[in-house]
């Protein structure tokens, strides 16, 4: 191995060690203290309902870990979201489990949480993947319940999720494990199927503090709403649970019954290992994301057997297109090269640069996956399209738009990783958030921006130094470097990966090594759902 690969290897590793720390943060969600007085009250943390209620806490994904995070600080902050997000398999089934964090806040809902959820409820609209939530939840977040309540993408948008789920066939299981409180009672209500736990569980428009101040009439939280009242006067709730676990166990064996579901039907075989070793990717890819590297050694170790069938190879280098498995599952990937390279023509292209022979291989390769009903992979490391006479002159903009428009007619799946940059109308033409990956995931070392923290820095010194001098203000080099150093500064937080993770721009941070496994969960989920339309790209110019 050469040095470099030692040192790409070591910073890697580091960016890795330093995730799963922050991970391990995000997993006690209130702290230490809350979650002991948690157990104090008979109940289970959400992370332990869910993972006692799946088969095996090792074969699941988390999306939306680091919902929240560095957001909300003057409110104490909202690991989480104050909410987890896992797929997994109950009863050998495999499903999205929704449990509310009530070390949280006691579980009130945050614009994030609101937004999280509805992420939960699209990834089993698209898959129709059953749902389960594990419903323990003070309610609204009062204090910011404007950026909560009433917009197309808040709160009351999950009822109607519940509702159309309901009309589609995707199976839902609410089991009421703690408070559930006023809007927030609907959820379970609306499900298919609903529990609720002794002595801990209680649902009611309106607790009885309110109810007192309302109208009068004096009663405790458990005659109101608790579990004897709802299993066998009310009729609210279909099973009643002595504890958290009993609740679960019923769960799982309410999900043992459901029957199989009609397939999409992609291509799966055994699965097989890479040949090449997956954790060489810790030298493969450098430190400095401007650095080239090439990805063909990334998708080697990516893909079952390193096995890769490429289209096109010779033409539109910049992006590379081919057929491979992914642990069984045959996929197309759509690839940023990202060393420079040489063209027929002797003309020399730099990697991780949209050219127009690229948008036009990537748009034909993307139509024909659709027309062979394969799922796509993208692999992204973008810092944008080519700028300047020559690709204007060349049609660029049209060739980019063929690109968009095939990604946003996609039929198939689709499945996105951020390995590096994910820069401006690159980030689109690639499959970004914005068109519909079935999940996106990223890297520690991906970075999400309109453009670069250095360029972008630039720029924005520039106007913020013509405005001092505007004003009067005297600006030497030593001031010239210190606003742009500011601006970077800023410009750097905003493009980390952890940035983009808290907002739920990206479904979740992993380590590359858990790739494969994000892919075929995803695939498998996929296939729940047969295609419904077919591809057609609309009106192009050609």
């Amino acid at each position: 191995m050469d040095i470099n690969f030692n040192k790409n290897d070591d910073h890697n590793k580091l960016l890795v060690s330093s995730f799963r720390q922050k991970l391990a943060k995000v997993k006690l969600g209130g702290g230490e203290k809350r979650i002991e007085k948690h157990h104090a009250k008979g109940k289970m943390t959400a992370r332990e309902r869910i993972d006692f209620l799946l088969d095996d806490k090792e074969k699941s994904i988390e999306i939306g870990a680091f919902a929240g995070e560095g957001m909300y600080k003057e409110h104490g902050g909202c690991p989480s979201g104050g909410v987890v997000v896992k797929i997994g398999y109950v009863s050998g089934k495999q499903c999205i489990v929704v449990a509310n964090d009530a070390t949280v806040k006691a579980g009130a809902w945050f614009p994030i949480t609101g937004k999280k959820n509805l992420r939960a409820q699209e990834i089993a609209i698209e898959n129709k993947l059953p749902i389960i939530y594990l419903v323990d939840s003070a309610g609204v977040f009062l204090p910011m319940q404007d950026e909560i309540f009433p917009d197309k993408e808040h709160f009351g948008r999950i009822f109607r999720n519940n509702a159309v789920m309901s009309s589609m066939g995707i199976t839902q299981i609410a089991a009421v494990m703690g408070s559930c409180v006023a809007g927030g009672a609907y959820l379970p209500i609306m499900s298919d199927e609903a529990l609720i736990v002794e002595k801990t569980g209680s649902i009611f428009l309106a607790g009885s503090y309110l109810v007192k101040a309302a109208i009068g009439e004096s009663i405790d939280n458990e005659t109101l709403g608790g579990a004897t009242t709802h299993s066998e006067i009310s009729g609210v709730t279909d099973y009643k649970a002595k504890d958290d676990k009993d609740a679960l166990t019923k769960i799982q064996n309410i999900m043992d019954k459901i029957g199989d579901f009609d397939k999409a039907g992609y291509s799966h075989k055994k699965p097989a290992k890479p040949k090449e070793d997956p954790k060489d990717i810790y030298g493969i890819l450098p430190k400095k994301r401007s650095d080239q590297y090439d990805m063909h050694k990334i998708i080697e170790r990516l893909v079952d057997d390193s096995e890769f069938e490429e289209y096109k190879e010779g033409y539109g280098q910049t992006i590379i297109t081919g057929y491979a498995r992914i642990d069984g599952w045959a996929v197309g990937i759509v690839a940023n090269q990202r060393k420079i390279v040489k063209t027929q023509k002797g003309e020399m292209q730099f990697g991780g640069v949209i050219y127009s022979d690229s948008a036009d291989k990537a748009t034909r390769f993307i139509a024909n996956c659709n027309q062979k009903k394969i799922p796509l992979v993208f692999l992204q490391d973008v810092t944008g399209f080519m700028v300047g006479s020559k690709s204007e002159h060349g049609g660029i903009i049209k060739d980019g738009a063929k690109m968009v428009n095939a990604v946003s007619n996609s039929v198939v799946p689709k499945f996105t990783i951020i390995i590096g940059n994910s820069y401006g109308a690159g980030n689109y033409a690639m499959c970004g958030k914005a068109y519909d990956p079935r999940l996106i995931a990223a890297w520690p070392s991906a970075e999400l921006a309109v453009m670069g923290g250095t360029q972008a820095a630039k720029v924005l010194a520039q106007i913020e130094t013509a405005s001092l001098s505007k004003k009067g203000e005297k600006v030497d080099e030593k001031k010239e470097k210190e606003v742009f150093e500011k601006m970077k500064a800023r410009y750097d937080e905003q493009t980390s990966a952890y940035y983009a993770a808290a907002r739920l721009w990206t479904d979740a941070i992993i380590d590359p090594l858990d790739t494969r496994k994000w892919i075929s969960m995803g695939i498998e989920a996929a296939n729940h759902a047969p295609i419904e339309k077919d591809f057609n790209m609309g009106v192009i110019q050609t």
